[in-house]
């Protein structure tokens, strides 16, 4: 009853998710591929294994296992889904065209028919907590395993998964194995009704991020290419938050005056947007896209490019990692750890508090307002040894949790 209820619901919502997606602007999401979220999906027939991985951060964690999948299976068949552009760009950063990408299909259980009738996948690993009730009840019907990966799940988002109880008794049944992060979300699982024997603690893979030797030298040369100046990042901003950016770094270029700030935002379709808002505000800036130069004058530069996360940070002395100075709930704070810079973050983090906190209590992050953002990076910059203080200790912690990749493949496979 639970699930017709669901798809009722979605049935009279579809007409507007129809709209949305065609409306302009907004096809060239999908750039040209506005029919795979509708399961339109080319027709690959049977596939070894499907890999979801619904945005950035995800796919970003998905990376590593795929490769190492990859590495024992080199002639199987492997379809990855995402359901944004910005992830199927870092898939394409990765593997360039050696990967099968589609669009995901939208929960709505005719695209889902559509997508199962052109993909038929002996298997289905979920990254993080992606789960959809029509793609799962597909799955158990055709008796495809699904397998959980990276999971977790905050305590809210539990308490909205308790608030439907039919339905989240179907996915937690149709969950052949869910690997998790922590002991807490073990819990928590366990508590929506999973049973503690198909569930497995194995760590974060996001804790096991090497940086390339390319990615090193690329940000070293950006770096140089700017000159001897103050130079910080503010990582994958979202609406409001540029203009707090922008805020902070004005009121600190009246003490480092040559300060540069690398704007990045989150997604690709807010760049033009970023753009208007440093011209309205009188910005000497260059974007990236464009290729043009940074010189004395130039105050922020633009990273409006996708895939070139890594450089730009490698090319910074202190990160601000955002999505957590409005209510989106942070983003990863591992990727600038693991360059050994120092962080700072907003109040708002509970996609990632467990990690958050760890280099909170290691000292290489801090948890600043808006207001108190200024002072933090004047005193990060004027103090190279505390820069360095804080970068080996992200450096420590990011070594102490690493391992994840092997124990979730063990256990996947």
């Amino acid at each position: 009853m639970s699930r017709f209820l669901y798809n009722l619901v979605l049935t009279c919502l579809f007409p507007v998710i129809v709209l949305w997606l065609f409306w302009p602007g907004r096809k060239q999401h999908f750039a040209g591929r506005a029919g795979e979220p509708f399961g339109l999906v080319p027709k690959l027939g049977q596939v070894d294994l499907w890999v979801h991985a619904v945005s950035v951060g995800e796919t970003m964690a998905a990376i590593p296992l795929i490769k190492a999948w990859r590495q024992q299976y080199p002639k199987a068949r492997l379809l990855v889904t995402t359901s944004s552009r910005t992830g199927y760009d870092r898939l394409k950063a990765a593997f360039g065209d050696k990967l099968v990408h589609a669009y995901a299909p939208y929960d709505f259980w005719l695209c889902v028919w559509f997508f199962f009738k052109r993909v038929k996948p002996k298997a289905l690993w979920v990254m993080e907590t992606e789960l959809w009730p029509n793609w799962l009840a597909f799955c158990r019907k055709r008796r495809i395993p699904v397998k959980l990966v990276n999971g977790r799940l905050s305590a809210s988002s539990a308490k909205r998964y308790r608030r439907f109880k039919g339905l989240t008794r179907g996915l937690m049944q149709s969950l052949d194995k869910a690997l998790v992060q922590t002991a807490e979300e073990a819990a928590r699982f366990k508590g929506l009704g999973l049973a503690a024997s198909k569930i497995e603690v194995t760590g974060s893979v996001k804790f096991d991020l090497d940086v390339s030797a390319e990615q090193r030298a690329a940000g070293q040369a950006l770096a140089a290419s700017f000159g001897e100046r103050p130079i910080w990042i503010a990582a994958s901003t979202h609406p409001g938050e540029d203009t707090l950016m922008l805020a902070a770094h004005k009121s600190l270029r009246e003490q480092f005056p040559d300060a540069l700030l690398l704007l990045v935002p989150r997604h690709p379709q807010r760049f033009e947007e970023v753009a208007k808002l440093l011209e309205r505000q009188g910005w000497a800036f260059a974007r990236r896209s464009l290729g043009q130069d940074v010189t004395a004058q130039t105050a922020v530069y633009l990273g409006d490019t996708m895939g070139e996360m890594m450089t730009l940070l490698g090319a910074a002395q202190v990160a601000v990692v955002a999505g957590s100075f409005v209510n989106v709930g942070g983003h990863n704070l591992l990727e600038p750890a693991a360059y050994a810079l120092p962080t700072l973050t907003g109040p708002v983090y509970f996609n990632f508090k467990d990690i958050t906190d760890a280099l909170v209590a290691a000292g290489n992050c801090q948890v600043v307002t808006a207001n108190e953002l200024a002072p933090a990076l004047a005193s990060l910059l004027a103090s190279p040894h505390q820069r360095q203080q804080a970068g080996l200790a992200g450096l420590e912690v990011l070594s102490a949790n690493q391992g994840a990749i092997k124990r979730s493949l063990d256990a996947l496979l």
